[in-house]
């Protein structure tokens, strides 16, 4: 490829986290991450190393895959490098990989950090999808082989074999909810050897990191119950840990163990936000080494089909395939989403290994479901949890296969522009009762957020929301005028709220003298409100879903600097001695007003960072 094929590719990509793959005649050569794929890749039409020079010349083809945040696109770059062995990528040759989270497949499973899970596993990993013997394709009408577990006990753990989740980036994390785990369920760390043969508990069970299975101060039963309790978190239910530890922080506070109670605190942070990035967590159920993730993007008469694959709990494959849907039938989309499922499944996997679980964005016919159950398959629509984080992202890889540039375009045709709106600026207005009033402002780039591109502004404080948004108009106008703004204008302004906005945001276009077309979208019915009129946009058009997505996030962004700008207004916890703006902002946030404050016991008082004995006592004099 030249610099001008890369670039004319670049700009159909998205600007997203995510990876690219260069590739020669269907070979990966080379894999990358990026915070702004699209950024990243137009890179490469300059290339100044003449290894990338080469390797660009080389590539015929460049594909990508978009993840939720960069730490997704971090593992999965990794894993792609080791399962293609690009040669243009830098390559580690000690096979290690980020640490894992495992409970063995024992009588009575241990939890454990690891890098190589389960030997047998590890094993099979490079052995493909099919290692299990078992038929391709759809049946013959011989019912199908299902798969075996060679007779083992139906309600012992190992018929599941070991449960993998994983990988994580931030191993300290783990360690400490691995640990608090320990302490709440009490579930062994030892090793075999020891844990065989002992006639008294440990150490572990005298500090209460275990129950002591091996000596039988637990029955099998609890401690089964135990472990599934720890797979639960780790399948994405924070509170089966986090509820457990904050009453427990809560009764060292009451007791006045302030130091165990910051210990807890410190604790339930790390538990609380290890289901928000931190972790990553994939979840692959013992007897699932290969799991298939499908989710479909239905645009008019064709639809993208993308597939992500996990093995033994890591993320290391996706595609996308275009599907053509035929015209009429059912116009409702969630039935036409299983249709498209359930002739995609029989026709891929024809001349394909079957993994052993599909998690589906719609559940497909009775058919397809009765026909994979009868290989063994485990097929399920997620509703919640990690398997459900995956399938929304299956369907985000869906949508930027074909829907995207399709619902741009629609919302031009829809609109009446005189081009496709592919910058998009939102605003919106947050303030409570006319007080700390902010305006947002934010940029969409080809349908996704470009955060760069986001501005906020202070408004003067006043109770009037048409006049609120004037002023924040007027004021990206009059720069974008002036020319002191550096951004490129956009195709289209989009006001959240009604016509009384949306009227007021077009006077000041006029009066700023800037001409850029607006239109409104309101909550409450979802309308789009232009100045031809309301329109009542079916609640399944992509066109739609852009709309929404910029309105959304105007609010959010509004609302988190709203806020920021109420924590910062002078209040009454100025005049206290030794509440200064860090422990002032703590207390409105964890009580909402001064008047929660006012209201706050003592005890209630020091559960605040920062706010110890003699200032609780000091607030409650004063206020």
């Amino acid at each position: 490829m030249d610099g001008d094929a890369v670039r004319e590719r670049a700009n159909e990509l998205p600007r997203e986290p995510g990876v690219y793959q260069f590739e020669d005649g269907g070979t990966v050569v080379y894999v990358g991450k990026a915070v702004d794929i699209r950024d990243r890749v137009r890179s490469y039409a300059d290339p100044r190393g003449r290894r990338i020079r080469r390797m660009v010349e080389r590539a015929d083809a460049i594909d990508y895959s978009v993840t939720d945040t960069e730490t997704q696109a971090l593992l999965l770059e990794a894993n792609l490098i080791k399962r293609f062995q690009p040669r243009y990528n830098v390559r580690l040759k000690d096979d290690k990989s980020y640490p894992l989270v495992q409970l063995t497949d024992h009588e009575y499973p241990r939890i454990e950090i690891t890098r190589d899970p389960d030997p047998e596993a590890t094993a099979r990993r490079g052995a493909g999808r099919g290692s299990g013997g078992r038929r391709r394709g759809p049946p013959r009408g011989d019912g199908g082989a299902a798969r075996g577990n060679g007779g083992a006990v139906a309600d012992s753990p190992n018929t599941r074999g070991p449960r993998v989740f994983g990988p994580f980036t931030n191993k300290t994390r783990v360690e400490i909810v691995v640990k608090a785990l320990r302490e709440t369920y009490g579930v062994r760390g030892c090793s075999d050897h020891k844990f065989a043969n002992r006639d008294r508990p440990c150490l572990d069970y005298d500090i209460g990191l275990c129950t002591a299975p091996c000596t039988g101060e637990i029955d099998r039963g609890s401690y089964v119950a135990d472990v599934e309790s720890v797979v639960r978190f780790f399948e994405g239910e924070t509170g089966v840990l986090a509820d457990p530890l904050r009453r427990e922080m809560e009764r060292a506070a009451s007791q006045r163990e302030f130091e165990r109670a910051a210990n807890l605190r410190d604790r339930l942070d790390a538990v609380e936000g290890f289901h928000g990035g931190a972790g990553e967590a994939v979840s692959s159920r013992g007897d699932e080494r290969a799991v298939d993730v499908l989710g479909v993007a239905l645009e008019g008469d064709s639809a993208t089909v993308a597939r992500l694959h996990s093995e033994s709990g890591q993320l290391v494959e996706r595609e996308r395939h275009a599907v053509s849907v035929p015209e009429g039938g059912d116009t409702n989309i969630d039935t036409r989403t299983g249709a498209v499922l359930s002739a995609f499944v029989p026709q891929y996997y024809a001349e394909r290994d079957l993994p052993d679980a599909l998690l589906f964005s719609e559940r497909p016919d009775e058919e397809v479901l009765d026909w994979l159950d009868a290989e063994g398959v485990s097929a399920r629509v997620p509703g919640a949890g990690r398997e459900a984080t995956l399938v929304d992202l299956a369907l985000k890889n869906a949508r930027w296969g074909a829907s995207e540039p399709d619902a741009l375009a629609a919302l031009r045709d829809a609109l009446d522009l005189d081009a496709v709106p592919r910058r998009i600026e939102g605003f919106d207005v947050s303030h409570a009762q006319g007080s700390a009033v902010v305006g947002s402002d934010v940029s969409f780039e080809d349908g996704s957020a470009d955060k760069s591109g986001y501005r906020r502004k202070k408004l003067d404080d006043r109770n009037d929301d048409y006049a609120n948004m004037y002023d924040l108009v007027r004021w990206r106008a009059d720069r974008a005028v002036e020319g002191r703004d550096d951004r490129p204008d956009p195709d289209l302004l989009l006001i959240d709220g009604g016509a009384g906005q949306l009227s007021a945001a077009r006077e000041a276009l006029a009066d700023a003298g800037w001409d850029v077309p607006a239109v409104a979208l309101a909550k409450d019915e979802e309308l789009v409100v232009t100045p031809r009129g309301t329109y009542d946009w079916p609640s399944d058009a992509a066109h739609l879903h852009v709309l929404q997505r910029v309105r959304d996030e105007a609010h959010r962004f509004a609302v988190r600097y709203h806020q920021t700008v109420r924590d910062d207004v002078s209040t009454e916890l100025d005049n206290v001695p030794g509440i200064g703006p860090e422990t002032r902002r703590r207390l409105l946030r964890r009580f909402g007003s001064v008047e929660g404050v006012r209201e706050a016991s003592v005890a209630e008082l020091r559960e605040v960072e920062g706010v110890g004995e003699k200032t609780a006592e000091t607030l409650q004099s004063r206020l």
